[in-house]
């Protein structure tokens, strides 16, 4: 794809091509991925393509004490400082302590307010992340992470199984961190976006012990933390907090930085507000003011500052005493349509043999994995003969529930199945080779 436009910026023996840098003619937009399958499916009548959350009637799920702010102090029309509005920096950080039991008491830094997470994401990759440098994360991950630390940064995505026996596998990571090089840069995202999953008590524990070990085997660990999804977890024996906890007072070795904000967690997709967090065992006042001042310049050398209007009326919510019984009612919604599909797949074996589900139990998503048939085949089919959009990512089919009514669910699976039985009956046709299940991770 970047080919493709490099050749079009050349048309006509334009010299625009010598004018980018190496970075520049690396850069492309990802018409082939969830952006492009999102918009051949968008006028579906059912589109679990994208990651966002509606009602039932399918209008956007949203906060009421966030659509009747239509009128905001003068001030929020200024300039945010790059940092972020003080008082919601503020705000933020004792809402780490509330969502975050375990966090009360330690030390860490103030948040600083990012352009929402893609742009957090970024800064940490510009302030951590060396060219070269590996970067230790699942083999299902967000495509995004490509253009941010791939292109971006200059590194490369240093893949492990996501699963082992249906769980998280701890120690397939636990290898990657005590592989050879002194500096180990780790990514994890929970709940995880493609496959939906967070890890359980006991995974984080030993997630937590292998970070530990590395930094005691001399290893100087970054870890970041994509905590995008944070708070949207929907079954026993998840993970409830984050690992900032575990991880912010760990080791003098491991440097952690949690991102985060209200996107998924406040329902406020176009607010683009972000958060950056770090900690570090053994850190100071000192060292924390100089990491926010850092990042703070990366944000002004890059968007100057976030949107003030987004970040008054955040605070202002905040403040709302409706606030917390509205987004529990959100997450109420969400939590329905999870519980709705695990009773689907309970009631219905016939699937068991049409796909796989990967484990599940958080989020906005969930996956299958298609069997004996390719995942694009079933893809394409769904799209044209069912009116369905899903996403293919390494051969696995995400489902976004989030944005699909509770009422269609049993539609989206059945459609889903029938689809897949079409396309494994076309490639077992007369003269035709039975397809290969294209499967990933």
């Amino acid at each position: 794809m970047a080919a493709a436009l490099n050749g079009e910026l050349a048309a006509g023996g334009s010299p625009l091509p010598e004018m980018l840098s190496a970075k520049g003619l690396r850069a492309y937009f990802p018409m082939r991925g969830i952006l492009g399958q999102s918009a051949e499916a968008r006028n579906c009548e059912i589109n679990a393509t994208i990651g966002t959350a509606f009602e039932e009637d399918g209008s956007a799920l949203c906060l009421e004490c966030l659509e009747s702010m239509l009128r905001l102090p003068s001030h929020a029309f200024l300039y945010a400082p790059s940092a972020g509005v003080p008082e919601l920096r503020k705000a933020w950080r004792e809402m780490l302590d509330l969502k975050n039991p375990s966090l009360r008491g330690q030390k860490c830094s103030l948040p600083v307010v990012t352009h929402a997470l893609t742009h957090a994401l970024s800064v940490a990759g510009q302030l951590l992340v060396d060219p070269r440098d590996k970067i230790i994360l699942p083999d299902l991950y967000w495509d995004n992470y490509e253009l941010l630390f791939d292109e971006g940064c200059g590194a490369s995505l240093q893949t492990f199984p996501t699963f082992v026996k249906g769980g998280f596998n701890v120690a397939a990571m636990a290898k990657r961190l005590l592989a050879p090089g002194d500096k180990k840069v780790l990514l994890l995202n929970f709940p995880n976006n493609p496959t939906g999953y967070t890890a359980t008590d006991t995974e984080a524990h030993a997630i937590r012990d292998a970070i530990l070990h590395a930094a005691e085997a001399g290893k100087r660990v970054v870890v970041i933390l994509d905590d995008a999804y944070f708070g949207l977890v929907y079954a026993p024996g998840v993970r409830s907090e984050s690992l900032f906890p575990d991880l912010a007072g760990l080791h003098p070795r491991v440097l952690v930085v949690k991102l985060d904000g209200p996107t998924k967690e406040d329902y406020v997709w176009g607010f683009r507000v972000g958060f950056m967090t770090f900690g570090m065992q053994g850190a100071e006042d000192i060292h924390y003011r100089a990491l926010e001042a850092k990042a703070a310049g990366l944000v002004r050398a890059t968007i100057s500052s976030a949107s003030n209007i987004a970040q008054q009326l955040l605070l202002q919510a905040y403040r709302d005493p409706a606030y917390a019984a509205q987004k529990a009612g959100k997450f109420a919604i969400l939590k329905a349509r999870y519980d709705r599909i695990r009773e689907l797949l309970a009631a219905h074996p016939e699937y068991a043999g049409a796909f796989e589900p990967m484990p599940f139990n958080s989020g906005y998503f969930m996956c299958v994995r298609p069997i004996g048939v390719d995942a694009e085949a079933v893809r394409k089919r769904l799209l044209t003969e069912y009116g369905t959009g899903t996403i293919v990512l390494s051969g696995l089919l995400r489902l976004a529930y989030s944005s699909v009514p509770l009422a269609r669910l049993d539609a989206l699976f059945a459609n889903l199945y029938q689809a897949i039985r079409q396309v494994r009956d076309a490639s077992a046709a007369p003269g035709r080779p039975a397809a290969n299940n294209a499967g990933g991770g």
